[in-house]
């Protein structure tokens, strides 16, 4: 099977790859919801990234992929299994799961194994979709289309970082963490606004205008297309660069300074924009010390805040009727003032 088309070599769309590179910085963020025009390398930015991100750990055998280091979020069978003592690891490649949106509740969450049951007279559990996405990315296209009852399940699930199934006499509970990923276009309808809080950032992609960047891209998908393994051997020393800088970036993510001055600042920003709740701060918060991070800055930067704040807040706003500016011009006009110190203290 050919490898992914490199991250590196992907043309432009810098909002969104900084958005992917910052959760895989540090997942706590939240998912990215991308929404924007056909055709423009969401699925395939998402894909890339996780291609070249290092293999992940997990418990041998395992059908839920636990982390060997995380004892308290051991999947029900891990738990039964372990003794005191590690149990025994191997290594995989980050999972990259496709919801599609016409999946039933029981391939998402998982159900009986018909199969064994009937073979066997075995009462066990197949898992769904959200144990194999479990510490990768769950891809939704098209999310603002998604039924209703899967979208109260992703919710709670999201929420929990757990899948609790009880029916057909069964009780299964195993983690489901993972970095959701939304794509869709806004003229085929919006998305709820419970779902939407779940998505710590949101990217708006567009289809290049200039002449230049569009016969770029075409160009390196043909050659993709054609030339194989030759072309993604030309990126794979920036690749690797790539991966490099995200492992360096999540050793010292934790330790990168987020000082009350500039707390202040993100506060003053959030209430300026009249933003709900505090998950706009905390997920500013995080963006933007994934950034630094990133960036190898050992503190947050008002340069780091303007970077991510237009991808943590502009869907969290709510509209104005009195301004009939986008949600992006909004937080641009609010970041000016912020710097300029026009912004309550």
């Amino acid at each position: 099977m050919r490898e992914a088309f490199p991250f590196s070599a992907i043309v432009g769309q810098e909002e969104m790859k900084l958005a992917l590179l910052a959760t895989a910085v540090d997942p706590a963020i939240g998912g990215v919801l991308v929404f924007g025009d056909r055709g423009t390398g969401k699925s395939t930015a998402v894909r890339s990234l996780a291609a070249l991100l290092p293999s992940m750990s997990v418990v041998r055998n395992c059908r839920y992929g636990c982390d060997p280091a995380a004892v308290t979020r051991y999947c029900d069978d891990c738990r039964g299994r372990y003794d005191g003592v590690p149990l025994p690891a191997a290594k995989v490649s980050v999972p990259v799961v496709d919801l599609p949106l016409g999946a039933t509740e029981d391939r998402v969450v998982g159900a009986l194994d018909l199969e064994r049951a009937l073979a066997d007279g075995v009462r066990a559990f197949e898992p769904g979709l959200l144990a194999r996405a479990n510490r990768g990315y769950l891809y939704i296209d098209e999310v603002n289309l998604l039924d209703d009852h899967l979208v109260d399940l992703l919710i709670d699930v999201a929420a929990s970082g757990e899948n609790v199934v009880e029916r057909d006499g069964l009780s299964v509970r195993h983690p489901a963490r993972f970095v959701l990923i939304g794509s869709g276009n806004p003229e085929e309808g919006e998305l709820r606004p419970q779902l939407l809080d779940r998505f710590g950032l949101s990217v708006e992609v567009r289809t290049p205008a200039d002449i230049p960047s569009r016969i770029e891209i075409i160009r390196r998908r043909d050659e993709y297309e054609q030339q194989g393994e030759d072309f993604i051997a030309r990126y794979r020393k920036k690749n690797q660069a790539v991966r490099r800088r995200i492992l360096a970036a999540r050793e010292r993510v934790a330790g990168v300074v987020v000082d009350d001055a500039m707390l202040g600042q993100m506060s003053r920003l959030c209430v300026a924009l009249g933003t709900d709740g505090l998950r706009g701060e905390l997920t500013l918060m995080r963006a933007a010390r994934a950034v630094a991070s990133l960036e190898g800055r050992a503190a947050v930067t008002i340069g780091d805040l303007c970077a991510v704040a237009p991808l943590a807040l502009r869907h969290r706003l709510r509209r104005d009727p009195l301004d009939e500016s986008g949600s992006t011009e909004r937080i641009e006009r609010a970041l000016a003032e912020l710097r300029a110190g026009a912004l309550g203290s």
